[in-house]
């Protein structure tokens, strides 16, 4: 079978003074090859937590996932990770830092070097390729990260807040490349989000998670992604669904968060 299957995932956190806390309860999801899936939920949701045992590297208390018929069991190259902050190697090269996944594998210098050209082409890093790292912009690094992602060919991409730190200028930039990233290589793509709109632009399928224990609340099928590959983005948000979707799902989260508090509250 062909894709990601989450089936009744759970995550319990045993803490030091004998207590635990429930993150995730039966969490289950079917994700085909090449689909495109953000996931919003108020704070403290188990949203990352979901995304890096997807990474393997988190084991989950109950339940099974499986890539592509075989169970996930830990990290591995067919799931590639880009964080908040692309946890690059700031000393090094753009050219060596995309290429430092296909140089572990032992490939080609020659494969490697054509591979990383294509993907700094992509990204459109090519002029930038010699320069070390932290001598980039915030926009520039996460690129850097999407291209040293898609060098190791892994089959889904995860995305823990790649854009947040950006400014809404650059956001709106990566966000574009995302879209056509995911259209050109057809990876499948799981990314985390506290942007609703974010969320929506980005996700062909969204899932919005209740508070904690997280668990899916609901689930969207949108047009907006696929319209977002061909179309500037700004014109998609004119859409006349994007509006009401954006409302509907705000005061969902916001309704939770009030939940949360209330909780809060009454156990102080």
């Amino acid at each position: 079978m062909s894709g990601l299957s989450i089936d009744k995932l759970s995550m319990r956190f045993d803490l030091p003074n004998g207590g635990s806390v429930q993150a995730l309860k039966d969490v289950s999801l079917e994700l085909k090859a090449g689909e495109l899936l953000s996931v919003l939920g108020p704070s403290g949701c188990g949203k990352t937590t979901l995304l890096n045992i997807v990474a393997g590297f988190l084991a989950p208390t109950d339940g099974v996932m499986k890539l592509n018929g075989h169970q996930i069991t830990g990290p591995d190259a067919e799931r590639g990770m880009v964080f908040q902050q692309g946890a690059l190697f700031e000393w090094m090269s753009v050219r060596d830092n995309v290429g430092f996944g296909p140089s572990m594998k032992g490939m080609p210098k020659h494969d490697k070097a054509e591979i990383v050209n294509h993907l700094l082409d992509v990204v459109g890093l090519q002029d930038f390729k010699e320069k070390a790292v932290y001598e980039l912009s915030g926009g520039m690094q996460q690129r850097v990260a999407l291209a040293r992602c898609l060098a190791n060919d892994p089959d889904v991409i995860l995305m823990d807040e790649p854009l947040g730190a950006l400014d809404a200028l650059t956001r709106e930039k990566m966000q574009s490349l995302v879209l056509k990233l995911w259209k050109e290589t057809g990876k499948t793509i799981i990314l985390i989000t506290h942007s609703v709109e974010e969320a929506l632009l980005l996700g062909e399928r969204l899932i919005v998670m209740a508070p904690r224990p997280g668990r899916i609340h609901k689930e969207y099928r949108l047009p907006f992604a696929e319209l977002g590959v061909s179309s500037d983005l700004r014109e998609v948000k004119k859409h006349p669904d994007f509006a009401k979707k954006r409302e509907e799902i705000l005061g969902m989260i916001w309704d939770m968060e009030e939940e949360i508090m209330g909780r809060s509250e009454a156990s102080a």
